[in-house]
């Protein structure tokens, strides 16, 4: 059983602990509240940044050597931003440890952001937000959390615009980590083959972590972008992703949300996939998630079709939406669906990077850290009048948005089978 510790100091840094028998191999990974829902449109994209520079070399490694380290003892190391947070982790063998923690601590806490470093990854990273604007369902993502929140940073790009990119200097990297990267900012995720020395290998690891009152994010306003965001490019594909304002991650709905919009579009037999590619033969791809917050959430349906069915398409996921509103699910529809769920959840548990992954998630967010068996415990709890009455009171007409990438659509038509 995958039981969480946590182990808070008195300066807020928290640890904690995941251990997993037998497993050979240990996670050491740093998480920081510190995405792009704490930026401003003039430092968009920094988040992002940082987190490139901070392999660029530390005051006790060359750029050249932290990779190379890890990769000599058969380790590996990578680095990832999102909207609420920044992750640093490397994973190897469980009696690297100690040597896993000295470099991920180090990237942590001593980077130099070199200038020659910092011209070169500008041009790296412009190719990476190149590369986004280049994939049509990658592109669709951005423009529907413009839809969903308009000119607020829950919106903004993680990568930021090459604008921006080409613009930061080194002060801001210095004064962006001094002010985000705290003890009562951060958290390291410990998971794996470990033993009771991990807690003080990490105190002592980070003994010199600056602490100062933390900077929080900005409360997420009602106000949203257009209802419908359309951008006409030439691609054999429309790409569509019809979404919604949700539940935070701590709401005691979330488990029956989860449920209801994983029975619209999760799996070869979801309700979605059976309709728009058995039924229909509309495309290939199908997906449906939640995707929650500590202070907010949305759910996103997306698929890609002809041009052409773009509204016949919407029309059918919209249909299908309200028949889960007004018609009970099935006690064997729905078991299907835990099954399916719990099966996932533990499938998606089995290595350490995974382990640590899944509970980051929760301690960066502030939220009560649950063990897989308690998670399996409410999902079995679901009844099928949950999943009307919270699909009755969150997938609502009222609260759709749709963004849509692909040639020649039109806007209005796009529209109006969100309401046909």
């Amino acid at each position: 059983m995958l039981k969480p510790k946590t182990t808070t100091l008195k300066n807020g840094l928290r640890i904690v602990t995941v251990p997993m028998k037998d497993n050979p191999t240990v996670t050491v990974l740093v998480m920081v509240e510190a995405g792009s829902r704490y930026e401003t449109r003039k430092t968009n994209g920094l988040s992002h940044f940082l987190e490139h520079m901070c392999f660029k070399g530390t005051l006790r490694r060359k750029s050249s050597e932290i990779a190379y380290e890890l990769e000599a003892m058969g380790a590996e190391t990578n680095a990832f931003t999102g909207y609420d947070y920044t992750g640093y982790y490397a994973k190897g063998q469980a009696h690297l440890f100690p040597k896993l923690l000295d470099v991920v601590a180090d990237v942590y806490q001593n980077s130099t952001f070199p200038e020659a470093e910092l011209e070169k990854e500008r041009g790296v990273i412009c190719g990476e937000i190149d590369m986004y604007e280049d994939l049509p369902h990658r592109k669709v993502q951005d423009l529907i959390a413009v839809s969903l929140y308009g000119d607020q940073p829950a919106a903004f790009p993680i990568a930021g615009t090459k604008e921006n990119v080409r613009r930061f200097t080194r002060k801001d990297f210095v004064d962006y980590r001094n002010t985000h990267y705290i003890a009562s900012k951060t958290s390291i995720i410990i998971a794996g083959g470990i033993d009771g020395s991990v807690v003080a290998n990490v105190k002592r690891a980070f003994k010199d972590i600056p602490t100062r009152k933390p900077e929080r994010k900005k409360n997420i306003s009602p106000k949203a972008g257009d209802q419908v965001i359309t951008e006409t490019r030439k691609t054999d594909q429309s790409h569509l992703v019809l979404g919604m304002r949700s539940i935070k991650a701590d709401h005691p709905d979330m488990p029956a949300l989860t449920l209801a919009v994983g029975l619209l579009g999760q799996g070869m037999s979801s309700r979605l996939f059976t309709k728009l590619r058995e039924e229909m033969g509309a495309g290939y791809y199908i997906r449906a998630a939640v995707s929650p917050s500590d202070d907010a959430g949305d759910v996103m349906i997306s698929t890609g079709t002809e041009a052409s069915r773009v509204p016949e398409v919407v029309a059918a996921i919209v249909g299908e939406i309200r028949r889960m509103r007004e018609e009970p699910v099935t006690e064997a529809e729905l078991s299907k669906q835990k099954e399916y769920a719990i099966g996932g959840m533990l499938m998606g548990l089995e290595t350490s990077d995974a382990v640590a992954g899944h509970f980051a998630h929760g301690v960066v967010l502030h939220l009560k850290l649950k063990t897989p068996g308690e998670l399996e415990k409410e999902i079995r709890s679901v009844t099928v009048k949950d999943v009307l009455r919270v699909s009755k009171k969150y997938l609502k007409e009222d609260l759709f948005r749709l963004a849509a990438v692909g040639p020649i659509l039109d806007k209005k038509a796009v529209t109006a089978s969100l309401h046909s």
